[in-house]
This record gives structure tokens, C-alpha cells and sequence, in this order.
């Protein structure tokens, strides 16, 4: 006879001890460090009450001393209403380190959102491979790589690092579209020990891959004060996109605003009549896009190119413009990769792309050669010409040279190009052709003259040449707006392309090489 009661009782117990696998002693060392426990951190991500958790009960089998859930916590919830999958280390089990239960549980979860199409959440906090595992570690961290893989690209997968992360747990976030991380937080390959062990050199975590530190090599794409701070940027930044590249991303609130505002005018004067004048590029962006909201992603690294989510007529779009306080909007090579992985990020999720450009063109100087500006910035043109997304762009004032190119032109994959009676098109500055094309001239000059020529040569330049007139006449650009009527325009070009299906030629080949 079945004692269902007794059964019961034992389930409950299972569970109460699967709830807290380290006991007492994982509290206490939670306690200690000021931290919540994987199961809360991720009721702080999800919608209240949706989380359902699953594999608790799993183990190392053959061994009654082994922790249940094997250092992670994995299931899925609802985000805004919508399923997300998750995974989160369990620091006071194993150290959140890789095992064989630990990587079953975790490709489980893979293999549902990758057959339900939906997005991954990753809570990072994990010391890397089990080395008591040794080999059978390192064979689930290879097969966890692949199901990662095999849903990039297919549903959105957010990192959230938190703690330490080392060693092997590095590689598996920075391979998911973004990395979010507090400030306490760092990661790195190889910690401080072992490298003074091997190289004699002294360095502390803080310095070595602390949050900050790798915000600014542009590991990671935003830094949050805490983690329910985290948690709340990950669920604004999931409410831009789709479940998965199979679907459209939630539309709110649509047609707001269908006329000219009071702040749609104050752009018809936003524009320092000085060329040189700087201006705060994100004064435009919360003109341009519904309810002044902006979503900005990696604004730690390459501060002279803002990327980042806004919605047009309630609709999520990619957004990629010039920041004229930061090198005066010129382009370089960090600011290249950063452009490349959002670009494909928008493209890969259906996300349309609008870009803003007031640049001068490609930063110069021996350490951008050396940082290899040629190959990275190749990079950013391809992921331009690569992406099939509507493209709109608005040159607002300078778009010159290799900037005019890559940032969105006609030529390279723009759909509907647009311009400010305020912008310059050309080559290069009007400064940069005095002094190629007019050097003779000016030498030849009287030198109480020089001068005088000087700013009649830069002014004929920038009257006849570097205008929007020019490209307008050759239909290089479409048209040449009114500043106050850009939000509006965007929202009727995207409404133009919303069906815009991209017909590529059949072509053979496995795929194409990125300058690497």
C-alpha cells in the first residue's frame, strides 16, 4: 500500500533541503558578503510569482553527500509577461563551479528556450571549472559552448555578471549579445594569483577586470550601481526586442504625437552655427524618437558613437550616432567594434536601423594605425552592408570622408537618406582642403594676405562644396528636412519600410570573411 503521506512529507523535505543545499553554512557565507541567494536574484529579474524552477532535485549520483542542484539554479518565468529562460550560479554551492550535473541542468534549459524561442538570462557568479571534475568539466563547459551558439542569433541572451567570475565562466558570457555588471563585480581569465605566480607582476582584481576596468575595453556593455539596478536595465533592454528572431518585438504605445511639439521646434536651433562648436548629441536623440526615451548601451566605452534602443511610432529601432563632445564625433577603432557588434545585434533581431552622423571622418594618428583602425573600422562597414533591417539615416552636420561611408550612406545600404540644411557633405573640413588644395595658392600670396585667402578659400568651400545641396542635386541623399519635422520623417520612412523584404543574389558560398 502507498503511503502518500509519508511520500509527502519526504518530497517536502527534499525540496526544503534542495531550497538551501549548503545549509546554514550557505547562508552564512551569503550573509557575510551582502548578497542575495541565486533563487532571489532571480525573483528580482521575473515578473512576481512566475518563476518555475526546474532540475532542483539534480545531483551527483552515487554520492549521498553531493548538493542538490549541483551550484546552479535554472528554470524559466515571464519578463513584462513574455517567457525568458534562466540560469543562475549558486555561489554557495561548489563555489558555483562547473560540473557534470551543472552542465546537464544548464543545457536542458538551453535546449528549452532554443525549442520554445525564447530569450536566455544568465546570472554569472561562479569560480569556472570543477576541478575535481577535471576532464568532465571542461567536456560540458565544449557542449554548453555549442547549444550557446546555436541560439545566438535566434533568441536575444543576456549575461548578468555578478561577483567574481573567472577562468573558463568568462568565455560563456561574453559569447551571449550583452554583459551587464555591477560595480563590485569582475572577471577575468587568469586572476591576480596566478599571475603573480607566473609573471612575478602584482596587480589587484579591481585593476586587473573589475567591472569598470572592462566596461571600458567594451567586455562589458553597462555597468548598474546594484543588482536589482542590473535586473531592471536587463528587463528595460529585453522590452526592445523580440522572443525571438521568428517574431516582432512588443509595440508601445503607437501614434503618439502625430503633429509638431514644442520640442520637435527646439531642434530647428539645436545646431551651433560654429562648425567647431560642440553639443550634446543626446539633446537630438531625445527629440527624434518617441517619449524622449532612450536606451543607451555601452556608453563606458567609445563615448564619441552612442548606441543604443529607442521606438518610433511605438516600434523598437537600433540607433547609431556621432557624440561631437568626444573627439568631436570622429570615428576610431574602438568605436568601430562597438558600432559592428550592435549593427549585427539589430540586424539579427529585426530591429531597424536609424543613424544620426555629425562626424569629421576617421580619427588619425599613429596609435589608431597601430590599434588597428583599418580592420576594425572594415568591420563596421561590413556590418552595414551585411545588415537587410530598414536603414534611415539623418545627416545633421558634418559627414565627412570614410564617415560619410560607414555611417549609414545611400551607397552602403541606406533605404532613405535624409539631411539638415545644417549639414556638410564632403571629402573632408573645409581646413583639411586649404591646406592640400590650396597650399600653392596660399604660398604664392603675399604673406600679409595669406590669411584673408585663407577664410575666402574655407568659405567658397563650405558655400559650394561641403553642403546638402550637392548631394540632393545627385539624389544621393532624398531629401533635406527641417530639423523640427525629423521625428515625424523618420516615423514615415520606417512606416514606408516596414515591409521591406531584402532579395540578395544566390551565391555559393558558406559565408563571407570579416577583416579580422
Amino acid at each position: 500500500m502507498t503511503d502518500t503521506r509519508g511520500k509527502l512529507r519526504e518530497l517536502r523535505k527534499l525540496l526544503e533541503i534542495a531550497a538551501e543545499p549548503a545549509g546554514q553554512a550557505g547562508i552564512d557565507k551569503r550573509r557575510g558578503k551582502g548578497i542575495p541567494s541565486a533563487r532571489e536574484r532571480v525573483r528580482m529579474l521575473l515578473d512576481p510569482g512566475s518563476f518555475v524552477e526546474t532540475g532542483a532535485l539534480m545531483r551527483q549520483p552515487g554520492d549521498h553527500a553531493a548538493f542538490y542542484g549541483d551550484g546552479v539554479v535554472t528554470g524559466r518565468g515571464l519578463v513584462d509577461g513574455r517567457p525568458v529562460v534562466v540560469i543562475a550560479h549558486d555561489q554557495t554551492v561548489y563555489g558555483g563551479s562547473v560540473g557534470e550535473m551543472f552542465g546537464r541542468k544548464v543545457s536542458a534549459a538551453m535546449d528549452f528556450a532554443y525549442e520554445n524561442a525564447c530569450p536566455v538570462v544568465a546570472i554569472n557568479d561562479s569560480g569556472g571549472a570543477r576541478i575535481q571534475d577535471a576532464v568532465t568539466s571542461l567536456a560540458w563547459y565544449a557542449l554548453m559552448c555549442r547549444r550557446q551558439e546555436e541560439l545566438s542569433g535566434f533568441v536575444p541572451m543576456v549575461a548578468v555578471m555578478l561577483g567574481k567570475c573567472a577562468a573558463g565562466s568568462v568565455y560563456a558570457p561574453v559569447n551571449m549579445d550583452v554583459l551587464v555588471a555591477t560595480d563590485s563585480s569582475y572577471m577575468f581569465v587568469t586572476g591576480p594569483e596566478v599571475i603573480k605566480a607566473v609573471t612575478g607582476a602584482e596587480v589587484t582584481a579591481e585593476e586587473l577586470g573589475g567591472a569598470a576596468v572592462q566596461a571600458r575595453n567594451g567586455t562589458v556593455h553597462h555597468v548598474a550601481a546594484t543588482e536589482r539596478d542590473a535586473f531592471d536595465w536587463v528587463r528595460a533592454y529585453l522590452g526592445y526586442l523580440p522572443s525571438s528572431c521568428l517574431e516582432q518585438p512588443p509595440i508601445v504605445n503607437p501614434g503618439l504625437e502625430p503633429e509638431q511639439t514644442r520640442h520637435d521646434l527646439e531642434l530647428d536651433r539645436i545646431i551651433p552655427d560654429s562648425d567647431k562648436a560642440g553639443y550634446d548629441m543626446h539633446e537630438i536623440l531625445l527629440r527624434i524618437f518617441d517619449d524622449g526615451e532612450f536606451h543607451e548601451i555601452a556608453a563606458a566605452t567609445a563615448a564619441n558613437l552612442i548606441t543604443g534602443f529607442a521606438r518610433v511610432d511605438g516600434r523598437s529601432v537600433g540607433v547609431v550616432a556621432n557624440q561631437p563632445l568626444v573627439l568631436g564625433g570622429a570615428l576610431d577603432a574602438q568605436c568601430s567594434d562597438k558600432a559592428t557588434h550592435f549593427i549585427r545585434l539589430c540586424n539579427a533581431f529585426g530591429l531597424p536601423l536609424v543613424f544620426v552622423v555629425d562626424t569629421p571622418g576617421v580619427l588619425p594618428g599613429v596609435e589608431e594605425e597601430r590599434n588597428g583602425v583599418i580592420k576594425r573600422g572594415g568591420r563596421f562597414f561590413r556590418s552595414v552592408i551585411e545588415a537587410s533591417v530598414p536603414i534611415v539615416t539623418v545627416v545633421v552636420r558634418k559627414a565627412f570622408g570614410g564617415g560619410y561611408a560607414v555611417m549609414g550612406c545611400r551607397q552602403l545600404g541606406a533605404d532613405i537618406s535624409l539631411a539638415w540644411p545644417t549639414a556638410r557633405i564632403a571629402v573632408m573640413g573645409a581646413e583639411s582642403m586649404v591646406g592640400i588644395v590650396g597650399r600653392r595658392s596660399l604660398a604664392a600670396a603675399p604673406p600679409e594676405q595669406r590669411e584673408s585667402l585663407r577664410e575666402q578659400m574655407i568659405d567658397f568651400y563650405n558655400t559650394t562644396v561641403a553642403t546638402p545641396w550637392t548631394a540632393a542635386e545627385r539624389g544621393y541623399i532624398d531629401a533635406v528636412i527641417e530639423p523640427s519635422r525629423t521625428r515625424l520623417e523618420i516615423r514615415k520612412a520606417l512606416r514606408l519600410l516596414r515591409d521591406k523584404e531584402a532579395a540578395r543574389k544566390p551565391n555559393p558560398r558558406k559565408h563571407s570573411l570579416l577583416p579580422m
